[in-house]
């Protein structure tokens, strides 16, 4: 908001009373009025910076908060399937057995062209 001038709240009182047919005069009552003008116009020129800055931190808290709010009830995202990361090819996708699934023998390691480690040394001699 905007700030109100030092004297502001004086001279629009001076307005008001001598629109109502007082007018006022230098002296002791009028600077005592004047010094509380003053004052008044202090208070709501820093009340209205502490309105600020209240309404300022209070955004930055709020979107903390939304943003807390949205981590927490977004969806869980799924892991993915072992074996869906990359494409296999036939060789690789027979790498366990009906016996191997049901977890009554021990799988083989293979090399990537569907040979098991003996297969590689007979290949080679």
């Amino acid at each position: 908001m905007k700030q109100i001038e030092k004297d502001e709240i004086y001279e629009h009182l001076g307005q008001f009373l001598k629109s109502r047919g007082i007018e006022m005069k230098d002296g002791a009552y009028a600077q005592h009025i004047q010094k509380g003008c003053s004052l008044l116009t202090d208070a709501v020129n820093l009340t209205q910076q502490g309105f600020e800055r209240a309404k300022t931190e209070m955004d930055k808290r709020l979107e903390q908060m939304r943003q807390v709010i949205h981590e927490r009830t977004a969806p869980k995202a799924t892991p993915n399937p072992p074996g869906a990361d990359a494409p296999q090819s036939k060789a690789e996708g027979r790498s366990t057995s009906t016996a191997q699934a049901k977890g009554r023998t021990k799988a083989k390691a293979r090399d990537g062209k569907g040979r098991t480690a003996s297969k590689k040394k007979r290949s080679r001699r």
